[in-house]
């Protein structure tokens, strides 16, 4: 089942000796001014997402400059640099404080580094306040990128205050042709305020139910199960969120057939499940 891991402090947060995925790799680097990373990831492709602050990001002597252009995550889209598997990649903070978010997803094909701008990204409207289930969904790594990279999807989710996200409940762990795929998740969230909270839960058709209480800089490991997560009422939800394919890239989610019919009432689910395939 689900692995929590509160607001860590180890690093690489997830990397290939995590006993729960087995696909994905995910850290946060945050650098003062002028400050350094250098890192390069053997087995993963990686998306290096800028949260706040501006960058360069210099991806096997290729640069990407002045990569970020908003403050925090809630002033905006995301600026990202796509780094093939086994690429040298150095960050370098421009002048002042900067979060860099790193999605990784195992990848035996190396591709070309490129930038997925604020202008480039996809995003979706979820829900309705009415159904309590309002969210915008950001693809930095998704359709568009088809050919570009492996099976590797990055996102960032706005839940609205009091609202449920994958929900209905859904899971994907189990390669179904056109009914389902395998893929493995990784939530990572945020709260505005950072006071806020939420709940994460997860539950198998026949097993046992899970309820986690996440908070500002938690993390969430998914490899099987539905997994709907709720914010509570007062705060914005932040989730950023890795989805890594075993077979393909595209991913199909099956939902809970107890609450399929709710497919009908929420608005955007098509959308949303389309923008995913």
């Amino acid at each position: 089942m689900p692995e929590f891991i509160p607001r860590s402090e180890q690093r690489p947060i997830v990397d290939t000796s995590s006993t729960t995925l087995d696909l994905i790799y995910f850290d946060l680097v945050t650098l003062a001014s002028n400050e350094q990373d250098i890192r390069r990831l053997p087995a993963h492709e990686s998306l290096y997402v800028v949260l706040s602050g501006q960058v360069d990001i210099e991806v096997d002597g290729i640069m990407f400059e002045a990569v970020g252009r908003r403050a925090d995550i809630w002033g905006g889209d995301a600026d990202s640099v796509y780094a093939p598997v086994g690429a040298n990649v150095r960050i370098s903070a421009r002048g002042a404080a900067a979060e860099v978010a790193i999605a990784g997803g195992l990848c035996d094909t190396r591709y070309a580094p490129f930038r997925v701008t604020p202008d480039e990204v996809d995003a979706v409207n979820v829900g309705s306040s009415d159904t309590h289930s309002q969210r915008r969904i950001v693809h930095l790594l998704g359709q568009r990128q088809n050919g570009r990279c492996g099976n590797l999807l990055v996102s960032e989710l706005y839940a609205g205050e009091g609202c449920w996200s994958g929900y209905p409940p859904h899971k994907h762990d189990t390669e179904d042709g056109d009914v389902e795929t395998r893929h493995e998740e990784l939530y990572h969230y945020r709260f505005q305020p950072e006071t806020g909270f939420g709940s994460q839960i997860t539950y198998d058709e026949d097993g046992p139910v899970k309820i986690l209480m996440t908070r500002n800089g938690d993390t969430v490991l998914v490899d099987r199960g539905y997994h709907p997560t709720v914010t509570s009422p007062g705060h914005r939800g932040y989730i950023f969120t890795i989805l890594v394919g075993k077979h393909r890239r595209g991913l199909i989610q099956r939902f809970d057939p107890a609450h399929q019919h709710l497919t009908k009432t929420i608005p955007g689910i098509d959308a949303m499940r389309d923008k995913f395939k």
